[in-house]
């Protein structure tokens, strides 16, 4: 059973048109593994950026280039005008940026609560009560969830919790890596429609997914990556359109 898509209508536009977030030229390497070849993307305030492109093209290796886990050998890494190429991780959340990774990550054997109170490491204690509350609100399942632990959860509430303690952080662009892998049809509509909401309320996104016709449905431009590099990129209905992304991601002949 597959999901039905989201439909595609436009999402609405991006608060404003200043660039947030920009790679510039970036490499970045494995090792001696050449994963990023001079990626260049911009994220501009209030969009829905996806990434889209076949395993192994260097969606994930650009989401951990961006967040810290990686630095680039070449190129930069820009973040509302500031230069945070060779910025740790944990500086670049209280930055405000947050990732919710693949494979979802969570602290299984911690509660809910305990999850989403470690993903607010960065804010002042006093506010945490009322960042859960908030995120509690997006995710009513984790409410009722509050003190089972984290690794009892169903797939789907645990990426409603990955998301979550990524929102604690209270980010200005918002990194979601493969939101919907393993996901139910019913639940992969609740993650995508969460994640317009997410947007809507002023956040934004950098998404990689897998499902491309999902992620281009909700996003206002997209890049297409390949081998490591930028292949295409457009707004999101044009790249619907296209004759190569439509055989190639939407399983079109």
């Amino acid at each position: 059973m597959t999901a039905e898509p989201i439909p595609a209508s436009a999402p609405a536009p991006a608060a404003t048109g200043d660039v947030l977030l920009k790679l510039d030229g970036v490499h970045t390497y494995y090792g001696q593994i050449h994963a990023l070849q001079g990626v260049t993307i911009e994220v501009k305030r209030g969009e829905i950026v996806t990434l889209i492109g076949a395993n192994g093209a260097g969606k994930t290796t650009t989401l951990k280039t961006v967040c810290g886990l990686l630095h680039p050998r070449q190129g930069t890494v820009t973040f509302d005008g500031q230069d945070v190429s060779r910025t740790a991780a944990h500086d670049l959340v209280r930055a405000g940026i947050g990732h919710a990774p693949e494979g979802r990550r969570i602290f299984s054997r911690l509660t809910v609560l305990e999850n989403l109170q470690m993903g607010g490491f960065t804010r002042p204690r006093a506010e945490i009560d009322e960042d859960v509350d908030r995120v509690m609100t997006l995710f009513p399942r984790l409410r009722e969830r509050t003190h089972q632990q984290g690794g009892t959860l169903s797939g789907g509430e645990q990426q409603m919790l990955a998301i979550g303690r990524a929102m604690m952080s209270r980010p200005r662009v918002l990194l979601l890596d493969e939101p919907s892998l393993g996901l139910a049809p019913i639940l992969i509509q609740v993650v995508f429609e969460t994640i317009k909401e997410i947007n809507a309320a002023g956040t934004t996104i950098l998404l990689v997914e897998q499902n491309a016709l999902q992620a281009l449905n909700v996003a206002h431009r997209g890049y297409v990556l390949q081998t490591g590099n930028v292949v295409l990129s457009g707004e999101a209905a044009s790249l619907r359109e296209n004759e190569t992304v439509r055989k190639a991601y939407l399983g079109e002949i």
